[in-house]
């Protein structure tokens, strides 16, 4: 039987020793395995028809696995190990200022596999131990690093060593020995290894040793700490050493560990259990550190926390008031055990106005992730109604979008409300609360994304729907495609692809996010952008829940999962969420007008300035458009002269929405009375119009939209009556001529009805016509003829008379030829 480890799988390929035919078989742990080519007795004959071809086949398939499995190793960007390969080899463990810890392994190893994520705990574990020692990893399964590997000796994996500082070329390292499979066991051998370094020893590495009453006077007189910390421990403890590697990146505090058995320091502080932790100043004094369980995790936290103690690099925390003075913003002030929902609108603000539009045209993954996104956000936000209503309105424009892209112009009109729906309103800008930072660049939006999935997360619960991981796949998607900080974004991805498939229910939801959080929280402290005024921990720390924190039996920290659940469903409840600082709804509302009011001006401005710059080619204006352009004009005229008679009266102008509504109705009417059905030669009867008065505001805003459409054609129009009527002076002796609206104002006045207005406008327009070249006085008359017909009526009735003669005269030839050939016979005897 020969096995081999591909990722989650183990194909066995077994080989008989007499006859017979190969059998794959692959097992997944935690499933029954699946065999393929595998015969039996009774049925081989069925089986095994092209038992080398499938053998082959799987060879290679298994090939490709492994190569694949070699390119990508078992470790990432994340996991806080270095990568190592012939490029970096040398100058990583050679003459290095720190210890280096390196494991060999080959990724196609089972073993390896699976000690992968024991790797990846401990080098979470010790991140604090640096620059004192390092974890790095080598992939000996690629073929460019095999000869690295052969120089160090390796000849199975995975294979740990541990070279110390300033180790020279010619070294091979220490080798692991033993069954060290966890992360505690590998720590404490770590921490041995250490203590045997040879001088002169490493500046990196803190003293290590017991230390004594004559060291501790001695250190005291030549060193100005704030906090001296005296852990208090048995021969056989290793909470001291590792204590004291905790707190190496920490400054204004020092650690030493004291034996039991230095009696001297131990009467003196009355020290009765071991171990116990003691703060000791100069002159004698001291307290002892008060922790709820005597443990390194405990004991390093607590630390940590003391006043002054600092990252080596970091400014000491600064007072709210000296942070309100240095920032444009004024602080504000919040409780840190509760959510903000400012926090969570300015989260919203940023993502959707800001972080989306950097993406003009939204297409393909992206396009479902923001689906997806919008969708959580719609169904388990707890936000205010005018937030919920606009986001639900987003959800609804999203899933009927059909085609397989979304520009953001067309997403951000519905995001502005464009629409105008009924109380829907993102507040814009940022209100920082409960995430805003000592600086402006600390924080905030990173808080505010993590802080909306927590919650989203403990709703989607509460909710009971049927995808518990629907939001942590909306999370994956969003980041994936739309988080700014690109190196972020791929870490998460690392986190997601590891362990997102495990998640099966609700509660897997929200301790999945918590874990992976705290994770990032590891990997980010002491960083730039770590916050000294709100530095990354594990959290929740024990004095925001005590009752989270546990110890195994071996003194290890533990988690108790039941609390934590507890407390993060309560921490991320609707109930709890604080309304400070929000802006009010109705100045929310009011902002949002406003703006949509001045988008509209700019608009309209751009528009004529680029008609007046590139003026449209119009097509010729037939008699329909004419009609309907003088009707328009009576309209404008009628507006104009009521604004001026309201100007001259002292008042303002005020548009009634029931106004337009009016001249829109009668401009139906004179359409439905001007243009006869010929469909079976009847006139259609008018019907009488019915004026809803609870739409008379929209037809205001249509007839408004509608002027504003062709205001540029009826002046064009204007301009070119004006032209004709300088050229051809008054028109059938009227006193006006018939200029935009003017003229159809007098005219109307004049014959005093509507028959008799479109009578004359048919006459004037049948004259523009003969001016312009056409048929004249032939023209007007044929206009005159044609009075309530239309051009295809007229030409129908043409047609009709004209064969109508054609069969005339085709009747009148055929009986008279007929007739002359009968007259002859009659004539014969």
């Amino acid at each position: 039987m020969l096995c081999v480890a591909v990722g989650n799988f183990l194909l066995c390929r077994k080989v008989p020793l007499s006859g017979g035919q190969p059998c794959v078989r692959v097992t997944q742990p935690g499933k029954m395995a699946w065999r393929h080519n595998c015969a039996t007795s009774r049925f081989s004959g069925e089986i095994n028809k092209y038992p080398r071809h499938v053998a082959v086949l799987c060879l290679i398939f298994c090939l490709l696995l492994l190569s694949s499995a070699a390119e990508a190793g078992l470790y990432t960007k994340s996991d806080q190990i270095v990568a190592l390969s012939t490029d970096n080899v040398k100058s990583v463990l050679v003459n290095s200022s720190s210890a280096i810890v390196v494991e060999f392994y080959a990724s196609w190893c089972g073993h390896c596999i699976s000690f992968s994520p024991v790797y990846k705990r401990l080098a979470r574990d010790i991140k604090e131990w640096k620059p004192a020692v390092d974890l790095a990893a080598i992939d000996c399964a690629d073929e460019n690093n095999r000869k690295v590997c052969i120089s160090f000796g390796i000849r199975g994996f995975p294979t740990l060593k541990f070279f110390h500082a300033y180790s020279q070329e010619d070294s091979t390292g220490k080798a692991f020995t033993g069954l060290l499979h966890d992360v505690q066991s590998l720590r404490h051998y770590i921490v041995e290894l250490m203590e045997k370094h040879q001088d002169p020893w490493p500046p990196a590495c803190p003293p290590l040793e017991p230390t004594s009453q004559a060291e501790i006077d001695t250190f005291l007189e030549n060193n100005n700490v704030r906090h001296f910390a005296l852990i208090f421990e048995d021969v056989s403890s290793y909470i001291g050493r590792e204590v004291t590697l905790d707190l190496l990146q920490f400054e204004n505090i020092a650690v030493r560990r004291v034996l039991s058995t230095e009696e001297d320091l131990v009467t003196k502080l009355g020290v009765t259990e071991f171990p116990s932790c003691y703060l000791y100043y100069p002159g004698g004094n001291f307290t002892r550190l008060k922790v709820k369980f005597e443990t390194r995790t405990f004991y390093s936290y607590a630390l940590q926390g003391l006043p002054g103690v600092v990252r080596s690099g970091k400014s000491l925390p600064a007072s709210a008031d000296h942070i309100g003075t240095h920032q444009e913003e004024l602080w504000r002030p919040f409780n840190r055990s509760r959510v903000y929902m400012a926090d969570l609108e300015s989260t919203l603000h940023y993502s959707l106005r800001v972080e989306l539009a950097a993406h003009p045209v939204i297409t393909g993954e992206a396009l479902t992730s923001l689906r997806k996104y919008i969708s959580v956000l719609a169904k388990y936000f707890p936000g205010r109604p005018i937030l919920m209503n606009l986001l639900k309105s987003l959800d609804s424009w999203l899933q009927h979008q059909t085609g397989d892209q979304v520009s953001y112009q067309a997403f951000s009109e519905i995001l502005e409300n464009s629409t105008q729906g009924p109380d829907a309103a993102l507040p814009e800008g940022v209100r920082w609360v409960a995430c805003q930072g000592s600086q402006p660049h600390l924080r905030r939006y990173p808080c505010g994304v993590w802080t909306l999935f927590h919650l989203l997360t403990v709703q989607a619960k509460k909710a009971g729907d049927s995808d518990p991981a629907e939001v942590l796949s909306a999370m994956t998607g969003y980041i994936s495609n739309f988080f700014g900080c690109r190196p972020c974004a791929e870490h998460f991805e690392n986190m997601a692809r590891e362990s997102l498939s495990e998640v099966n229910t609700f509660t897997d939801s929200i301790l999945w996010l918590w874990a992976r959080h705290n994770r990032v929280n590891n990997r980010i402290a002491g960083a730039l952008s770590d916050d000294p005024n709100f530095p990354k921990i594990q959290w929740p720390p024990p004095d925001t829940c005590a009752d989270c924190h546990g110890v195994k039996e071996n003194g290890e920290h533990k988690w108790h999962i039941k609390q934590v659940l507890s407390f993060l469903e309560d921490y991320y409840s609707a109930e709890r969420i604080l309304t400070d600082y929000l802006e009010d709804e109705s100045e929310v509302l009011a902002k949002q007008k406003g703006k949509r009011v001045k988008l509209q001006a700019q608009k309209r401005v751009e528009r004529e300035a680029s008609e007046a710059l590139n003026p449209p080619n119009l097509p010729p204006p037939t008699q329909a458009l004419i009609e309907e352009e003088e009707e328009e004009e009576v309209v404008a005229d009628e507006e104009e002269q009521a604004a001026e008679a309201a100007q001259e009266e002292g008042k303002t102008l005020e548009p009634k929405p029931w106004a337009a509504a009016e001249i829109k109705l009668g401009s139906d009417r004179q359409h439905n009375v001007r243009r006869p059905s010929i469909v079976g030669m009847k006139v259609r009867d008018v019907q009488e119009d019915i004026v809803d008065l609870d739409l008379f505001a929209n037809q205001h805003y249509k007839a408004q939209a509608m002027q504003v459409a062709t205001s540029s054609r009826v002046k064009q129009r204007t301009l070119q009556r004006n032209r004709e009527k300088r050229d051809s002076g008054p028109v059938f002796g009227l006193r006006m001529e018939p200029d935009a609206g003017l003229g159809v104002a007098a005219l109307e006045s004049d014959f005093g009805s509507d028959e008799g207005t479109r009578v004359l406008k048919r006459e004037l327009s049948a004259q523009r016509l003969g001016e312009d070249g056409g048929p004249g006085r032939r023209g007007r008359w044929m206009s005159m003829l044609s009075i309530g017909f239309s051009k295809v009526d007229v030409s129908l009735c043409v047609i009709l008379y004209f064969m109508s003669s054609m069969c005339l005269l085709v009747m009148y030839l055929f009986f008279k030829t007929r007739l002359r050939l009968r007259r002859p016979k009659a004539s014969l005897p």
